[in-house]
């Protein structure tokens, strides 16, 4: 009787075929490690894989099958399982294009799908233009939105996370959950209340245990300058974030905040905490970005499955060269496997009489 493979099941999204994604999902599936860490299957339509391949020069057989669980892959032979008819649509590279926002629209639904069915432990998604999507008739802001929908949540947050290693001194790396997310700045105000603060710190928390594996030390940005200067230039410290954080430290909760973003963004670099709350996107993405670009992980916080993802978009003013950094989608894999190997013990051990 051959033994239990026990590496967790992780499905991997194709992307905007006219962006880098096919090309950096070819890439990384031909590094050794992401085999040893788990069984990987791409969701998406096999000819952008075999032009990906061809472009990398790689020399990858590229198969097909439906069920995940029976895909016999290694870094030579890549296993697809593909929309519908796998009939893949013209798309002409670095350019916006409804087909391929549909393409890429198609794979997430599968992939979804299929981690919805526990086929899969793990969901890692290559990057979409959100454009293209828009263009092809779904209009999402972007993935971590159509996910929450998919999903049937309301209820979710947008994580960037970067592993332990320099420049980073904390042992558990750090993650950055935010507020608000893709929407213009003077909608932002809207959109800021003490109870979506309140929830974020509740998903970081979350999360971040479970990338530390024990009690997670969490920051709260202030929105203002100087975290307002007691009311000088603005009161949502005192109207919003400050009430959420206690709040939360009723709750138990090892939060401390709001913090003036220069101030905290530097403490958490040097260890002092392992997740923070951002209020807007810019505020946690440059400081995510200006640490490690390309080890960054995107990661949705609150879903029924597993979603993690690249922290960079479809870079078009590359795609098609065969240059594109795969960085970010092996860190990406590195990470859904470590959340489906936490959340396996979990269920193990909640069964167990």
């Amino acid at each position: 009787m051959s033994p239990i493979d026990e590496r967790p099941i992780i499905a991997i999204t194709t992307g905007d075929p006219a962006g880098i994604g096919p090309e950096i999902v070819a890439a990384a599936w031909s590094d050794p490690t992401v085999h040893e860490i788990c069984r990987p299957v791409v969701v998406g339509y096999s000819e952008f894989l075999r032009r990906a391949a061809a472009l990398r020069r790689l020399q990858l057989r590229i198969t097909c099958c439906d069920e995940p669980a029976r895909a016999q892959a290694s870094p030579e032979t890549l296993v697809c399982i593909p929309p519908a008819n796998d009939h893949a649509p013209s798309v002409q590279m670095g350019r916006i294009d409804p087909k391929a926002g549909q393409a890429a629209y198609e794979a997430i639904l599968l992939g979804t799908e299929l981690a919805l069915a526990e086929k899969v432990d793990a969901l890692v998604t290559a990057p979409i233009n959100k454009e293209a999507l828009h263009a092809a008739g779904h209009h999402y802001p972007g993935h971590t939105e159509l996910l929450a929908e998919l999903c049937g949540v309301s209820q979710v947050g947008m994580v960037l996370y970067l592993g332990p290693g320099a420049p980073l001194r904390g042992p558990a790396g750090l993650a950055i959950v935010h507020v608000t997310l893709h929407m213009a700045m003077k909608e932002i105000f809207r959109h800021l209340t003490a109870e979506a603060i309140l929830n974020k710190i509740r998903l970081i928390h979350g999360l971040v245990r479970c990338l530390k594996n024990g009690p997670p030390r969490i920051g709260v940005c202030a929105l203002n300058p100087h975290a307002g200067e007691n009311g000088l230039f603005g009161n949502e410290e005192n109207l919003l974030i400050t009430p959420a954080v206690r709040r939360a430290q009723d709750e138990g909760l090892p939060v401390e905040g709001p913090v003036a973003a220069d101030a905290l963004m530097v403490q958490a670099r040097d260890g002092r905490f392992d997740g923070v709350v951002a209020m807007y996107h810019d505020q946690g993405h440059i400081t995510l970005k200006l640490l490690g670009m390309h080890r960054a992980v995107n990661i949705t916080a609150g879903l029924p499955i597993i979603r993690t993802s690249v922290a960079h978009g479809t870079a078009f003013d590359i795609a098609g060269q065969g240059k594109a950094d795969p960085g970010s989608l092996i860190e990406a894999i590195r990470v859904a496997a470590l959340l489906a190997r936490h959340r396996r013990r979990n269920k193990s051990s909640t069964s167990a009489p």
